[in-house]
């Protein structure tokens, strides 16, 4: 009789770990994770957390979130002080993100500023967002790093943080992220049908006199093998993503 098949490999979530100390750690989430219990259930991050004390009485906790189908750095506190700094990090917009994305179409300017304003788009649609002049504020700024035939890799940064903000941004402006089964960008054109928004970079600032806690997630499987087809190369599409000047939100540090 054969064998049956292995079975696959536990979910090593220690290592995704990009950055350890005493108030936070920053993983890579991967692609396909829910940080959260949704009505469907199934696996998430949630399930790991206890596998991220190293050391600590307690598990660590989202200092805020990701998609489920988006990759990348996520920011975690260890302990409540560190939760509630993190959370006026985010709040203030003194956090630096950059996100990469693959969009369909090509930009015709550079780089770009977006001030939509976004609200839920019915009650009933769960977290399902909609450009709304009643809204809350939203500001997206982006930057081209590569094109190619029929699409566009950009390097994002969401001065705000409203739910689905890139990807509804995005959308608005006639370029949806590549593999964006709500908000229009679920053609196969030129990769598969998952999202191609990646969490690149976080910066967090620290006490004064010490130098921003910086992390940086390398690019994920599926859209490296997006962009190798295109001829393009991720590494270099990394760094020039890292390279990126976005302007602080009003207010911020």
């Amino acid at each position: 009789m054969d064998a049956s098949p292995a079975a696959p490999a536990p979910f090593d979530i220690a290592a995704r770990v990009l950055h350890r100390d005493g108030m936070m750690l920053i993983i890579d989430k991967p692609a396909g994770l829910a940080v959260h219990k949704g009505p469907k259930g199934g696996e998430t991050l949630a399930d790991h957390l206890d596998a991220l004390r190293f050391g600590l009485p307690a598990a660590p906790e989202l200092a805020h979130r990701l998609d489920k189908d988006t990759s990348g750095c996520l920011v975690l506190g260890r302990h409540r002080k560190a939760l509630a700094d993190l959370g006026r990090a985010f709040a203030d917009g003194t956090v630096g993100k950059t996100y990469i994305a693959v969009v369909r179409g090509v930009p015709g300017a550079a780089r770009g500023r977006i001030e939509l304003k976004l609200s839920k788009r019915s009650p009933t649609r769960g977290w399902w967002m909609a450009v709304d002049p009643r809204g809350q504020e939203a500001i997206s700024e982006w930057e081209k790093i590569a094109e190619g035939e029929g699409f566009a890799v950009l390097a994002l940064s969401p001065l705000t943080g409203r739910t689905h903000q890139l990807r509804v941004h995005l959308d608005a402006i006639g370029h949806p992220i590549l593999g964006d089964s709500i908000y229009g960008g679920a053609s196969r054109l030129p990769g598969g049908p998952i999202l191609h928004l990646h969490s690149r970079r976080v910066t967090i600032p620290q006490k004064k006199g010490h130098a921003p806690v910086d992390a940086r997630a390398p690019l994920p499987p599926h859209m490296r093998a997006t962009l190798e087809r295109a001829g393009l190369d991720p590494a270099a599409l990394e760094a020039r993503a890292d390279a990126a000047i976005f302007t602080p939100r009003a207010g911020s540090a």
